[in-house]
């Protein structure tokens, strides 16, 4: 699906973009959940696979409540914890980006970081 370029360009971009900016940790996988990318900042401390699974799912169910209330999709999900915060991103039909981020960053950077790191990576897909 993806060459070695593709791979590293895209390691490269969610490493400049997102993981530098504070954000914990990064996932962009498909849609059936296998992850194609995985990076943290070295403070993760969970199953990043099963939680790609789980993101699938739970992507897909949120397709399915939008489609029930005539929408076409919602293309960004967020879940707000006490400690953690997770941003979902839709990048292209196939592809979704996970953000994982504490309280110390704002959902707004979080965003406007997101948005540039998504048509970078559209841009090599």
């Amino acid at each position: 699906m993806f060459n070695i370029k593709q791979l590293n360009a895209i390691d490269n971009i969610l490493k400049k973009n997102l993981i530098s900016s504070g954000i914990d940790h990064v996932i962009f996988m498909d849609m059936g959940g296998n992850a194609i990318a995985k990076l943290d900042n070295g403070t993760a401390k969970f199953d990043s696979t099963a939680f790609a699974a789980l993101a699938a799912g739970n992507f897909a169910a949120v397709d399915a409540m939008a489609k029930l209330v005539g929408e076409s999709e919602f293309s960004l999900l967020f879940h707000k914890g006490e400690k953690s915060s997770i941003h979902f991103n839709k990048v292209n039909d196939d592809m979704l980006l996970i953000s994982m981020f504490n309280k110390d960053i704002s959902l707004g950077l979080v965003r406007l970081k997101v948005a540039a790191t998504i048509k970078e990576l559209n841009e090599i897909l």
